[in-house]
């Protein structure tokens, strides 16, 4: 280099450059450069820092891309799906990444939109992940503030959430059709869908389920098991918490309650273990194998996973002549004003709703042709 340009550095021995250097309302900044002759490290270095002085002046005046609020959003949020969140902002950003969030609506979301669309992917998740982008854009407006205490956005625009009718139906089994796929199940996926089906617990609550949440019932004979609605962490993972962030009770009936008594003892913590591990899905490829096995339905109109076996269990409490409000209390609704402090009087009286769908009665599941 023909002068000492301050920050910008050269390793001899790495043969590598980089930046050290204090940047005014940014602080320090520390990076090494892709540059392998003086010339190119000395373009890189000014590219570098005139960026970061361009991105410092647009928060100064208040002005934020969507790449820089998605940063801030990933790095402020406590949400358990921010993962999931992540995956959004991800995608979104090969569309909208370098646009301020003034530039952000529905006429530059639509080539992301239409992206999706045309990728398969159905309207409910492309209303999932614009309702990450709004999000992020209501924060900017409503509660970030620039150094000067403005909002970075006067108003998060109206977003329309697309609607291409596109949702699988639901695909509750009758009694032939859970005989055929529970046959063809691996024999640990089929213990975990007969539990399932008999108590309507969802996916990730069975996969979890775990012995320190069974509680004896006194009097009884008997137990339940309590899901914890809060997050909670374990020694293999994180159990996200219920989605309305309450605690579940799951009460047995007799099927339910000898699938858990043939489980005892094949692990110190997990009451559905494989190859000493916790399952971490029953959707996978064992199910799909055995639901096409089954002869169930393969197109994509009706939902083909195990959170049928939730709506199964619920259209045979409803055939079974249970009333709506216990409905509620099994299939875990929220109607503001269920408790999961119960007496064994009341947890008894659950148990004899859920006894009602153990016998095989005949029920005709009328279904739409063609």
């Amino acid at each position: 280099m023909s002068k000492t340009i301050s920050g910008l550095q050269y390793d001899r021995k790495t043969k590598q450059w980089s930046i050290d250097k204090r940047i005014k309302n940014h602080g320090r900044i520390r990076q090494r450069l892709k540059a392998t002759s003086t010339e190119e490290a000395e373009t890189e270095f000014y590219r570098i820092i005139a960026d970061l002085q361009v991105s410092n002046q647009r928060t100064q005046d208040g002005i934020m891309t969507f790449n820089e609020a998605a940063t801030r959003y990933v790095n402020e949020s406590t949400k358990r799906s921010l993962d999931r969140d992540i995956v959004t902002i991800n995608l979104a950003k090969g569309f909208i990444g370098s646009l301020t969030l003034s530039q952000i609506h529905m006429g530059t979301l639509q080539a992301l939109i239409e992206s999706r669309r045309k990728d398969g992917i159905r309207s409910a998740t492309v209303k999932r992940d614009l309702a990450v982008i709004r999000r992020i854009l209501t924060l900017a407006a409503r509660s970030w503030r620039n150094n000067d205490g403005h909002a970075y956005l006067s108003c998060p625009p109206l977003l329309e959430m697309p609607d291409w009718e596109d949702s699988a139906i639901p695909y509750p089994l009758d009694w032939q059709e859970q005989q055929r796929l529970f046959e063809a199940l691996p024999s640990h996926l089929a213990a975990m869908a007969l539990f399932a089906v008999n108590t309507g617990l969802r996916e990730q609550g069975v996969c979890w389920l775990r012995w320190d949440w069974e509680v004896k019932i006194p009097g009884l004979d008997t137990s339940i098991f309590i899901t914890p609605g809060r997050k909670r962490t374990y020694s293999d993972g994180v159990w996200p918490g219920e989605k309305n962030k309450e605690d579940q009770m799951v009460v047995l009936n007799r099927v339910a309650k000898s699938v858990i008594d043939a489980q005892r003892g094949k692990h110190d913590e997990y009451v559905f273990p494989y190859s000493g591990k916790r399952i971490t899905r029953i959707h996978n490829t064992g199910w799909k194998n055995a639901w096409k096995k089954a002869g169930l339905p393969k197109s994509g109109e009706y939902n083909r996973g195990p959170h049928n076996l939730k709506h199964t269990f619920g259209r045979r409490l409803r055939n079974a002549g249970v009333p709506l409000e216990t409905r509620k209390v099994l299939l875990h609704h929220t109607n503001g004003d269920i408790t999961i402090h119960y007496s064994p009087a009341e947890v008894s009286e659950l148990i004899e709703a859920v006894e009602r769908i153990v016998d095989q009665k005949p029920s005709q599941i009328l279904r739409r042709v063609g």
